[in-house]
């Protein structure tokens, strides 16, 4: 985009073709509801592109698509729905966490799967129960709205249940007039799944517009992400977000937030304009000034953002073109009055709540470590039964963390004993049975349902932290955090930007690899290799393990060591162990 205050262009020849679906959506109902009455298997594609402002992607399973009937005949592809339910700050009724169970047994494939943002997927839901079973949440007062789509999406924030704390209580607050009030206004999503879970009252002529006055007629140029964190713990990491919002604490209250713009983890390789970037700070504020200032920053988006070409248009792409100053003065355009600069304190440290914890009110909770977020019953390890059981006799509340895990919250002390006898009949291992670099792994799910994956993730992903496990204890590292993150293509889902390790799918069976990033989340690694395929990862990640054991300075996280040594260093240490 040009260095002028000029909006992008409203010329329809230049639009993206989304800008005109979302024109012509009525406030994101477009075809859906005359599609949801026919038998058809699959949605249309504009349907499909709608329907995620509703929380929904429309699949198929990849490794079907060749398939063929009794007589030789290729058959349809195999289409269900991924149905999103945003969770705000993570946190769940017993209740809640049990009827998603039950929906993804009755309408879904069996698993649940927690997402890196706090959201709770149900996958394999068949076109016909779409209706029934976003309305079956509805009723459990959760919902799938904007969970995707452009707009902002779940709001995240550190989901640790420490009571009599008023610092996480004021987080976990501002967290949810966020998300409330950057929520779109279209009834649409009402009409068709709440009120309407049969799919027959939509009548086009009765439709009547309702104002948007934070999105307008084509809602952001594209998806719109917010984090809250503290200093100390940045378990959310914020620095990948739109908006990242950093608590600012003073005599154990949040007196403001230092808030960070322009972050984003995706990238397309074949496009250099194309890049992953950290937010960049933009302003103090008060608690009292953050809705109104996290709306104008949005307003600046959908008014400046591109929506030309939608691999360029995240809030990132417009921050860098302008700088962080123009942005800055726009921003406070918007909003009405000058902004105060930030504190500038400096993230420190992130936890990831695993194991048993005492919770501040004599009570305690304890992190689950869901390995890549799936939650399921696969031979000896019966997650999904495990959970259930336990949530079913204790009714605890559930909280869902930024690295695809979960916490039981409110535990009474003599149900301890209990609780952990049921965790291990059903297989599922203590936080100290993980070393911690597993605890921080993650993956997204790739294939076979996603239809951007160019290689395997998530279904690799517990072989390959096996593997690098095991090149670790050769050096005696096991006890290390060394954050690794694994991506089915360069779209960045898990973060693995900015992880110790990030795996990024280039091509089947294999990955780029980047090495440098952190933990704390707090900077972007850099190319090592690129092409490396899956059988190769762990090998060439050995030398360095061993150059890292003999020469880091003190304390130095592995991440630090691969910054600091920088990649010709590094190159030469690998090709000199081939």
């Amino acid at each position: 985009m040009a260095e002028t205050d000029s909006k992008i262009s409203t010329d329809t020849d230049k639009l993206s073709k989304m800008e005109g679906i979302k024109e012509a959506s009525r406030q994101l109902r477009g075809p859906i509801p005359e599609e949801l009455l026919n038998q058809e298997p699959s949605f249309s594609g504009d349907a499909a592109q709608l329907l995620k402002f509703h929380g929904t992607y429309q699949q198929d399973n990849r490794e079907l698509r060749n398939r063929k009937d009794a007589d030789g005949n290729r058959m349809d592809k195999a289409y269900s729905c991924m149905i999103r339910t945003g969770v705000t700050g993570g946190k769940m009724t017993a209740d809640q966490f049990l009827v998603e169970m039950d929906l993804a047994d009755k309408y879904g494939e069996g698993t649940l799967r927690l997402t890196t943002r706090q959201a709770i997927q149900l996958h394999g839901v068949l076109k016909q129960n779409l209706q029934r079973t976003i309305h079956e949440i509805s009723k459990i007062k959760l919902n799938t709205y904007a969970a995707c789509g452009d707009v902002n999406r779940n709001v995240m924030c550190n989901p640790a249940p420490y009571k009599n704390n008023p610092v996480l209580e004021q987080m976990q607050e501002m967290t949810a007039m966020i998300a409330a009030h950057l929520k779109p206004r279209s009834t649409a999503y009402f009409e068709l799944w709440v009120e309407d879970p049969d799919g027959h009252k939509e009548n086009v002529a009765e439709f009547q517009p309702v104002e948007e006055p934070i999105y307008g007629a084509t809602y952001l140029p594209r998806k719109f992400k917010i984090g809250v964190a503290l200093p100390e713990d940045n378990h959310v990491d914020i620095m990948t977000q739109d908006i990242g919002l950093l608590a600012i604490v003073e005599n154990d209250a949040v007196v403001g937030y230092d808030m960070y713009v322009g972050g984003g983890m995706g990238r397309t390789p074949a496009k250099k304009e194309t890049y992953p970037a950290l937010g960049k700070p933009l302003a103090f504020l008060a608690p009292g000034e953050v809705c109104a200032v996290a709306e104008a920053v949005v307003k600046v988006q959908r008014d400046f953002g591109n929506r030309e070409d939608r691999k360029v248009a995240r809030m990132k792409y417009l921050v860098d073109n302008w700088g962080i100053d123009k942005f800055r003065e726009k921003v406070a355009e918007y909003y009405g009055r000058p902004l105060s600069p930030v504190r500038g304190v400096k993230v420190t440290g992130v936890d990831d709540y695993m194991g048993w914890r005492e919770q501040g009110d004599g009570k305690l909770f304890v992190g689950i470590n869901i390995e890549n977020g799936r939650i399921k019953d696969e031979g000896d390890l019966r997650i999904k039964t495990g959970l259930r059981a336990i949530v079913e006799k204790y009714k605890m509340p559930v909280h869902l963390t930024a690295l695809q895990s979960m916490i039981l919250c409110d535990i009474d002390p003599t149900d301890k004993d209990d609780i952990a006898n049921m965790l291990k009949e059903h297989g599922i291992k203590t936080a100290e049975e993980y070393t911690i670099s597993r605890r921080f792994s993650m993956a997204c799910p790739a294939l076979p349902m996603c239809g951007l994956a160019v290689t395997e993730s998530e279904r690799v992903m517990p072989d390959l932290m096996s593997q690098i496990e095991a090149e670790m204890a050769k050096y005696d590292l096991q006890e290390e955090l060394i954050s690794v993150h694994m991506t089915g293509c360069p779209n960045g889902c898990a973060r693995p930007y900015t992880p110790d390790i990030g795996l990024v799918g280039k091509a089947v069976n294999k990955y780029t690899m980047f090495l440098g990033g952190n933990a704390e989340g707090t900077r972007l690694g850099f190319i090592f290799q690129d092409m490396v395929k899956f059988e190769d990862v762990a090998p060439t990640l050995s030398p360095i393990f061993a150059y890292f054991k003999a020469e880091r300075e003190g304390k130095e996280s592995f991440g630090d060591f691969c910054n600091r040594k920088g990649l010709e260093d590094l190159t030469e240490k690998v090709t000199a162990a081939a």
